[in-house]
C-alpha cells in the first residue's frame, strides 16, 4: 500500500478549511470544575445522560445536508491504511548515542529537532544528556524525564524508593498532543521518583502512515529501546499511561512487537492506565470526532463538560432524556460529517481493516496479565462510556484485575486538569496496590 501524503490531500485540506471556518464560531461554554473524592458509576448517573449525548449529536449532524456532503468525489478514490500507530523515537539504547542516529535523522523528516534521554544511573542524581538535531522547529515527539533527586518517598521506605527508580512510565499521547499536554503527567510521576518517558504524535506523521514504511520502523526502534532498557539489570519493569484510542492503539501496536520479539517482555509490565479509552471496534463516528477535536483543539464542543457542576444536579438528571449541553457551530457539524464520511471508506479498506482487527484483537484477548486502571467519563464526547464500560466487563471476564473511575463531568483527556485531587488519587492508589506491591511484601 502505497504513501497518503499526496492521495489524502484534497479531503483534508477540505476539512481543514472547515475547521477554520468553526474556530471563528461563537459557542463559548462555561468549563464545569466540580470536585470529588470518590469515583462514579455508570448505575449512579444512569444512562439517560449518554443517551442525551448520543441523539444529541446525531440530531446536529443531521442538520447538514448529506445530499451536499456525503457525494464528494474524492471519497471513492481515498485509500488509507491505518492513521493510529507512528510515533518517531530515537534508539538510544542505554545512552543516546548522535552517530547511531545519524543516517535515520538525515532520512526521516518526521524526526525533530530536538531529542532527549538521558542515563539510567544508579546514583542518586542522574545527570541528563540533551541532544539537539536542527533541522525543524516541530515539536520535540520523545522525552526521557529523569526522577526528581528531591523525589520524596511517599511509601517510606527505601526498597520502594528503589523499585521505583528501576520502573519507567510510558506516556502514550492522544491525537493532535504535545509534550507541553503531557508535561504535567510526567512531572507528577517523576516527583515520585519514577522515570518516565513521553511521546507525542504530530497528526500529519499519522496521516501518512504506511505499512512497513518509517512509522513500523519508529515502532520497531521504540521497542528494542525498551526491551534493552529492560535487559540490562534484573527487576527493571514498565507501566503504560494510554491517552484516548490514539495512545491505546499505540499501546496495541507496542505489545505486537513485545510477543514477536520476546513474549517474556510482556511480563515486564506491571500494569497499564488507560485515559479516556477505549472503543475496540473501528466506528467512524468516533474516529471523526477524534479528528474534529484534534483540528479544533479548545474550539472543539468536545471539550466542552457537563453543564452541571454539581453531583447533585447530575443525580436530578436520571430519568430525564433531555440534557441542556453545549452544541457544536454549523461548520463543526459539517466538519464532523465529512469526517464520518470519511472514515467510513477508510476504515473498511482491506489493509486498514486487517491491521486494526490485529491490533485490537491483541488488545481485547492478549493484553499482558498485569492490573489495568480505566479511567473515563460520561461527558467525554470522543469516547462514549458505555463503550468503555463494555470493553472493562469484557476484561474482567477474560480473567484481569480491572479497576475503573467514571469522572462524571469532565471531556475528554482532561480528567487531571478538571479533578487534579481525584486523578492523582487513583494514579497512586494503583501505583501502591501494582507497581510497589513487591517491595512492600519484602
Amino acid at each position: 500500500m502505497g504513501s497518503l501524503s499526496g492521495i489524502i490531500q484534497r479531503p483534508l485540506v477540505a476539512a481543514a478549511a472547515v475547521a477554520m471556518a468553526s474556530v471563528s464560531a461563537d459557542f463559548s461554554v462555561k468549563l464545569p470544575s466540580p470536585s470529588s473524592d470518590t469515583c462514579s458509576t455508570s448505575e449512579q448517573i444512569g444512562t439517560s445522560v449518554s443517551n442525551s449525548l448520543q441523539e444529541s449529536k446525531s440530531s446536529l449532524v443531521g442538520h447538514i445536508s448529506a445530499s451536499k456532503l456525503a457525494n464528494l468525489s474524492f471519497v471513492s478514490r481515498i485509500r488509507v491504511p491505518l492513521p493510529s500507530v507512528n510515533f518517531p523515537v530515537p534508539n538510544s539504547g542505554w545512552n543516546f548515542v548522535p552517530s547511531v542516529l545519524c543516517s535515520s535523522v538525515a532520512s526521516s523528516p518526521q524526526l525533530v529537532n530536538l531529542y532527549q534521554s538521558a542515563e539510567l544511573a544508579k546514583a542518586s542524581k542522574p545527570a541528563a544528556f540533551t541532544e539537539s538535531i536542527p533541522t525543524s522547529t516541530r515539536d520535540v515527539l520523545y522525552r526521557w524525564h529523569l526522577p526528581e533527586p528531591t523525589a520524596v518517598d511517599v511509601s517510606g521506605t527505601s526498597d520502594c524508593s528503589f523499585a521505583k527508580s528501576r520502573t519507567v512510565v510510558v506516556l502514550l499521547g492522544w491525537l493532535g498532543s504535545k509534550q507541553k499536554h503531557l508535561k504535567r503527567y510526567a512531572e507528577w510521576y517523576t516527583s515520585r521518583g519514577y522515570h518516565v518517558i513521553s511521546f507525542t504524535l504530530p497528526m500529519i506523521d499519522i496521516i501518512s502512515y504506511q505499512a512497513g514504511g518509517k512509522a513500523e520502523q519508529n515502532i520497531d526502534m521504540l521497542v528494542n529501546h525498551l526491551a534493552d532498557w529492560l535487559e540490562e539489570e534484573h527487576g527493571k519493569n514498565l507501566v503504560f499511561h494510554t491517552f484516548s484510542n490514539t495512545g491505546w492503539l499505540t499501546y496495541g501496536a507496542i505489545l505486537e512487537k513485545f510477543q514477536k520479539q520476546d513474549p517474556a517482555l510482556m511480563r515486564r509490565i506491571r500494569g497499564c492506565i488507560v485515559d479516556s479509552a477505549p472503543v475496540a471496534v473501528p466506528d467512524p463516528q468516533v474516529w471523526a470526532s477524534g479528528f474534529s477535536a484534534a483540528f479544533l483543539k479548545k474550539h472543539s464542543f468536545a471539550t466542552k463538560g457537563f453543564a452541571s457542576s454539581s453531583k447533585a444536579d447530575m443525580e436530578a438528571l436520571v430519568g430525564k432524556r433531555e440534557v441542556s449541553e453545549p452544541k457544536p457551530a454549523v461548520t463543526e457539524a459539517a466538519l464532523l460529517l465529512v469526517l464520518e464520511k470519511f472514515f467510513e471508506v477508510v476504515l473498511n479498506l482491506p489493509g486498514v481493516n486487517r491491521r486494526l482487527s490485529d491490533v485490537l484483537g491483541l488488545l481485547s484477548s492478549g493484553q499482558p496479565t498485569c492490573p489495568q486502571l480505566y479511567i473515563y467519563s460520561s461527558a467525554d464526547r470522543v469516547i462514549p462510556a458505555d463503550s468503555v464500560e463494555s470493553f472493562i466487563e469484557k476484561q474482567r471476564r477474560f480473567g484481569h484485575e480491572v479497576r475503573a473511575c467514571n469522572f462524571v463531568y469532565t471531556p475528554h483527556v482532561d480528567h487531571f486538569r478538571n479533578d487534579p485531587k481525584l486523578y492523582t488519587s487513583q494514579l497512586s492508589q494503583f501505583l501502591e496496590d501494582c507497581v510497589l506491591t513487591c517491595c512492600k511484601h519484602s
